[in-house]
């Protein structure tokens, strides 16, 4: 037997809602077989980021040799990168490794507004890992990080999309769940299709700690298996729809989604 193989590249999370450890949980519930090269431990729960330390380029470098030469992959997402110079390291790897079909997801704070991602590195994360990516899937305030100007309507949103595919990227979902009002529009710009609206309403709840983690790990975990760019994105759109309705009341903060929702339908 065989499986498709996916790498996550991302820091940990203690709680189990964020970071590889619902990469891991989304590409099992996907059947694609799942490896990880860490690149940062956390200790957080529901209610916030309590502590960080970021592993040596060295080790993270030799993590995804190791998966890579010997197993190899289908396709790979980054997550939290934490350093300018890890986010250099993870990029010199998937391009001398050739690494294929790269979702980078440019976390740069948590969901409780922690910060996950250094000033200096947002400079490196554009100019040496979005060329290399398939896709990239900013949230508002990352989107404008990214670009350099403020992504708070759909005109913006659309402006932002073709700005990162203009750095090198082949498609950017910007993801409108930081807009306001009863719907959740994301936004995918593509060489190949131009500019496409993905429509949703706004999903009641407040369990929805690891959304942006799902979401690009199901984008990988479609990739992986074969799957175009765009319809990758909207098959992970509405895998991730039902995972925020299934999410978890977990600790006394903001829960989880669920990724294994499958298992209760």
């Amino acid at each position: 037997m065989s499986r498709p193989v996916a790498l996550t590249i991302a820091g940990s999370d203690s709680s189990g809602g964020a970071g590889i450890v619902a990469d891991l949980k989304t590409f099992e519930a996907h059947d694609v077989w799942g490896t990880a090269a860490v690149v940062a431990v956390t200790a957080q729960n529901t209610v916030g980021v309590q502590a960080v330390e970021t592993l040596s380029p060295a080790l993270v470098k030799a993590q995804i040799e190791s998966v890579v030469t010997d197993i190899g992959v289908d396709a790979a997402k980054t997550g939290m990168l934490a350093s300018a110079e890890l986010t250099r390291t993870v990029a010199a790897c998937a391009r001398d490794l050739g690494v294929p079909n790269l979702v980078v997801d440019p976390v740069l704070v948590s969901k409780h507004g922690d910060t996950l991602l250094a000033d200096d590195a947002v400079s490196a994360l554009v100019s040496e890992l979005i060329p290399l990516a398939t896709v990239v899937t900013p949230n508002l305030p990352e989107a404008s990080r990214l670009v350099g100007f403020g992504v708070d309507s759909r005109e913006a949103m659309a402006e932002a999309g073709m700005r990162i595919v203009d750095m090198g990227a082949r498609v950017a979902l910007v993801k409108g769940g930081h807009l306001g009002g009863e719907d959740s529009p994301d936004c995918l710009v593509s060489l190949d299709h131009g500019v496409t609206w993905l429509e949703a309403g706004r999903i009641p709840g407040r369990h929805t700690h690891g959304t942006g983690c799902v979401l690009s790990a199901a984008i990988t975990a479609e990739l992986a298996r074969g799957m175009e760019p765009a319809d990758a994105c909207v098959a992970a759109k509405r895998f991730l729809e039902r995972a925020i309705a299934s999410g978890l009341d977990l600790g006394s903060g903001i829960g989880p989604v669920n990724p294994g929702w499958a298992r209760n339908s």
